[in-house]
């Protein structure tokens, strides 16, 4: 056991010693800078998914009535409106109640004073039972109480919708670039055992296993990946703290403390694993085709 901790140790001593003389940083690079793509995209995403979770996702109306509409109208609607099979839940909110609420808005409190009079008017919140609220919004509006109904929900399903689009383009994204990091890692190994051809041959020439000639170029593999999966996540970083700093105060402006966050610790983890198996698969294809063509002669 401790003789085949000791080859290990050896082997990524060696590994490491190549990475930082060679090309290994170069190609660390190459790899951070195309992982920091869809590792970005994925955080921006996942920030804006956290925002639209806290938005009403479920289909609902708001249906405002007449400004001269009287509280007994309103109660006759609500009764025709609980007796729809159409619609799930009906939620009066009372034209001195949405004044109130909105007296809570910053800088609102002003402009109602000056209006005078409150000049909203009374409103229910309906909750259909399925999708199509299209036909139910059109059926309500026509009520000779109701002056105007709201699909309130709709913007927000769309914008999950078009969420769910870019988790799949940077999915895709993710897969090709995937493949072109092998190709990287692929060629920095040929090129490695390309320019130790001849040390390679003499390790064979005494007896070196084939487990024993490819285990430092595993783990230049692996060293590249971990390497450029460290670099995404530093890039990926600073472009997230660059961005904050310009939606910080329009933000503020609109009374939120919305920013984008960093990827989560398991997700981070999850990166840098994926890049170290990334180097790691480049390694093991280039060992695998180019060390068979090197026999001592």
């Amino acid at each position: 056991m401790n003789a085949w901790l000791r080859q290990h140790r050896q082997a990524f001593a060696l590994a490491f010693g190549r990475f930082t003389r060679t090309t290994g940083l170069a190609s660390a690079l190459v790899i951070g800078v195309a992982l920091a793509l869809p590792a970005a995209g994925y955080a921006l995403l996942e920030s804006l998914r956290t925002l639209s979770s806290r938005l009403v996702l479920e289909p609902q109306l708001s249906v405002f009535l007449r400004s001269d509409a009287k509280r007994a109208d309103a109660e006759a609607l609500g009764a025709a409106l609980r007796a729809d099979r159409r619609i799930a839940k009906v939620r009066f909110v009372a034209r001195e109640d949405a004044l109130r609420e909105l007296k809570t808005v910053d800088g609102m409190s002003e402009v109602i004073a000056a209006l005078g009079s409150n000049p909203l008017p009374d409103a229910f919140v309906v909750s259909a039972k399925n999708d199509e609220i299209e036909a139910l919004a059109a059926d309500l509006g026509r009520l000779p109480q109701v002056a105007h109904v709201q699909a309130d929900a709709a913007w927000a399903r769309r914008l999950a919708a078009l969420a769910a689009i870019g988790r799949l383009g940077i999915a895709l994204l993710a897969a090709l670039l995937a493949v072109g990091l092998v190709a990287v890692t692929f060629n920095t190994i040929r090129l490695q055992i390309l320019t130790q051809r001849a040390e390679i041959e003499v390790a064979k020439l005494i007896g070196a296993t084939d487990a024993f000639v490819r285990r430092p170029f595993y783990y230049l593999g692996l060293l590249q990946g971990l390497a450029g999966g460290a670099l995404a996540l530093a890039l990926v970083a600073l472009a997230l703290a660059l961005l904050n700093r310009e939606v910080q105060p329009l933000a503020a402006s609109y009374g939120s403390a919305f920013r984008f966050g960093f990827p989560a610790a398991g997700d981070a983890a999850a990166l840098l694993g994926f890049a170290g198996l990334l180097g790691w698969l480049g390694a093991h294809l280039s060992v695998g085709k180019h060390l068979r063509e090197i026999e001592p002669s």
